[in-house]
């Protein structure tokens, strides 16, 4: 799937404030290995239904086995073992014996004390990847996951692994194994250690996704490979609201564009940020923040949300969006699949300007019956010469008037709104007031 910058923050997929993060929301790693490659999943959205359905199985197998997680394997186990070989310590000597271990030990105390430490992690690692194998091993498993379990056991069915993994937890090393398991690790063993590592991150991550749709009740789609757009949701929500409103949506080749109004915090850009995360948390093979799902496979999405001027290049906000539109109109023409999010159309220019722009971008769009396309705007009165195109689907988002008071219920109604309530904010604000004192 593809999907620039601009959309991936537009849509809050990541964010450096963690509260307003998608990614940072999902993420039920234990690990930083995990989390990097989460990280590296959700950056590389699949393109194609046979992944997806790949990793929705690998998802939905391992959420049998979250509570028996084996527990040996921390962040601080993974941390200790990438560190070790960064040490720089005195040579281990090779010899597996007890003379051996004696010396190193009072020739070079803090460097023994260094592998003897760095060797109980190992232990915990190599028991708690075996365990891991064992357990996931006990049912038919989807192929991505069964190699992965395949290759880990070719590295970990060595002799001195073995023997490194079968110490007793919690008992010392003795001297000559603190030589002989540090040697072996630290010379011969630690490409092997690297890509142990690897695997055990993707699981991890992989573990974290399943956590994640079980923490958020989350429901995994129907992600179709067909020649028409489709979406098909039922009680979708936003993942970062304390208390969301759900919605249905219906869209397909013959109502494929949905023109939506309503006053501004009546809830039409988290609406569109609602749809948008749920697609691309389908192209993940993750669960979605809905009853069910059904959509079609997209070539990628693509947002003009959060538009800015650019002082710099002495770029004014309009020309940004007109720019904008124009990239998304090139990137579209090529006959695929496409979901398009266009939120308050034209804001950098005068009204009567912004809605003769804004009926010539909409008049054209409608023509592209291939991609699914979602556009808020203020500027209800171009609503009413549209109507003549039946694959436009007419929404808005209610709000109601109490005592002077504005009362968002978050409702989507069929139609096209007519509020007028800035006067009225401006009253309710004092601001006319405070002008009345000049």
């Amino acid at each position: 799937m593809n999907i620039d910058k601009v959309t991936l923050h537009d849509l809050s997929i990541f964010h450096s404030e963690e509260d307003q993060s998608i990614f940072h929301k999902l993420n039920q790693t234990r690990t930083s290995l995990g989390r990097d490659w989460l990280h590296r999943f959700f950056k590389e959205p699949f393109d194609n239904v046979s992944a997806i359905e790949q990793q929705q199985q690998i998802l939905q197998h391992l959420t049998t086995f979250l509570d028996d997680w084996p527990q040996q394997i921390s962040n601080g186990t993974i941390m200790v073992m990438v560190r070790f070989f960064d040490a720089q310590l005195e040579p281990i000597p090779p010899a597996h014996s007890f003379l051996g271990g004696l010396r190193y030990k009072l020739m070079a105390s803090p460097d023994f004390a260094t592998v003897r430490y760095s060797m109980g992690h190992f232990a915990d690692f190599v028991r708690g990847f075996l365990r891991l194998i064992e357990l996931l091993r006990a049912t038919q498993l989807p192929k991505p996951l069964q190699q992965l379990l395949d290759r880990a056991a070719g590295l970990l069915n060595e002799t001195t692994i073995q023997a490194l993994g079968a110490h007793l937890s919690g008992t010392s090393f003795t001297l000559q194994e603190v030589v002989g398991f540090g040697h072996f690790i630290f010379y011969r063993y630690k490409q092997q250690v690297h890509e142990l590592l690897q695997l055990f991150g993707k699981l991890d991550a992989w573990y974290g996704m399943a956590k994640a749709a079980v923490v958020f009740n989350l429901q995994y789609p129907k992600v179709i490979d067909i020649s028409t757009p489709v979406l098909e949701v039922r009680q979708l929500y936003h993942l970062l609201l304390p208390q969301p409103v759900a919605y249905d949506i219906d869209l397909n080749k013959q109502h494929n564009f949905l023109f939506l109004t309503g006053a501004n915090m009546a809830g039409k850009s988290t609406f569109i940020r609602s749809i948008g995360a749920a697609i691309y948390l389908a192209h993940l093979g993750m669960g979605v923040p809905a009853a069910s799902m059904t959509c079609s496979l997209f070539e990628g999405i693509l947002s003009n949300i959060n538009v800015t001027d650019n002082i710099a290049r002495g770029e004014s906000f309009f020309f940004n969006e007109v720019q904008r539109i124009r990239n998304t109109i090139l990137k579209i023409n090529d006959g695929n699949k496409w979901l398009v999010f266009i939120d308050e159309l034209f804001k950098g220019t005068n009204i009567k300007d912004a809605m003769k722009c804004s009926l010539a971008v909409i008049e054209g769009l409608v023509k592209m019956r291939q991609s699914i396309f979602v556009l808020s705007t203020h500027l209800y009165e171009i609503g009413e010469e549209l109507r003549n195109h039946q694959n436009i689907q007419f929404s808005y988002f209610e709000t109601e008037i109490e005592d002077d008071q504005l009362v968002f219920n978050y409702h989507l109604r069929p139609g096209i709104s007519n509020d007028r309530i800035g006067y009225l904010i401006l009253k309710r604000e004092k601001v006319l007031e405070l002008l009345d004192k000049l």
